[in-house]
């Protein structure tokens, strides 16, 4: 019923939990079962878990939706304000489409056990259950009981904008600028115009913050705003050295994707300064 633990002149009695209590899962019956290499499904995972609910009363969103179909392995997540979706061709075994929701804690456990490796890991998921297998663990979590909402509802189709910007020159400015934005709504504003972007913030102590920089951009003039944190987020993920971003309106989402590169796409809903 106790445990000892001593080191020379310490020691230490703690108290025990029956060993027989602890939660046993049974052998996943999986409906389907698949191989990928690990750095992949690492950066899957990585490209797409930022944008996940948190404690939102609509459960079903505080988690990453996996969906095998066909040739690919695609990744949603969304918290009703940005959404995240990637693809990832690999043969994921025969089968119907599936989603599954793999709850948000499971998803940061999986960020943090994986690693950049190019020996593969298996996939089993179940009705109930998901389970990854390396080399060197075994991983299983619990699936969130829900149905995902339908995430291609949320693309926007008609963006007759694209903007393209160097991805570092864009980050940049967008950290300077956020320094004086509001504390609490992350607001900021853009003024994109041709070839150039004018960067503006704003607190309640009357400070502003201007930035001005290049860009690539010949429709019309369109002023819009956004959270900043949501776009810094997008561009911690992305690798590329420019981005591309679709717009239509000040009142409409927009797309951040790589040039020439829809593998990964970004959702961001613009909000009102």
């Amino acid at each position: 019923d106790r445990a000892l633990v001593s080191s020379g002149k310490s020691r230490f009695t703690l108290s025990t939990l029956p060993a027989t209590e602890f939660p046993v899962i049974d052998k996943i019956k999986s409906a389907r079962k698949f191989s990928l290499p690990e750095k992949q499904l690492h950066s899957l995972i990585e490209s797409t878990g930022f944008a996940m609910a948190q404690q939102d009363v609509r459960y079903y969103l505080n988690g990453l939706m996996l969906e095998p179909d066909g040739g690919v392995l695609r990744a949603v997540a969304t918290d009703g304000h940005r959404l995240a979706l990637c693809n990832l061709m690999t043969d994921v075994g025969e089968g119907v489409s599936q989603q599954v929701i793999v709850p948000r804690k499971g998803v940061q456990e999986l960020q943090r056990l994986l690693e950049q490796k190019d020996a593969d890991v298996d996939v089993e998921i179940g009705s109930n259950h998901i389970r990854i297998t390396t080399s060197e663990l075994r991983f299983t979590s619990k699936l969130i009981d829900g149905r995902f909402p339908d995430y291609q509802r949320v693309i926007p189709k008609d963006l007759d904008k694209k903007l393209l910007i160097n991805r570092d020159s864009l980050r940049q400015a967008l950290t300077r600028t956020s320094i004086l934005s509001n504390e609490k709504y992350r607001g900021i504003r853009l003024d994109i115009s041709k070839n150039n972007i004018k960067i503006q913030a704003h607190n309640p102590e009357q400070e502003e913050a201007v930035e001005e920089i290049d860009a690539t951009y010949d429709y019309d003039s369109i002023v819009i705003g956004f959270n900043v944190t949501y776009l810094l987020e997008v561009l911690n993920v992305l690798d590329s050295e420019e981005v591309e971003v679709f717009l239509s309106d000040a009142n409409s989402s927009a797309v951040i994707s790589r040039p020439g590169n829809d593998d990964c796409r970004y959702v961001v809903m613009p909000m009102r300064l």
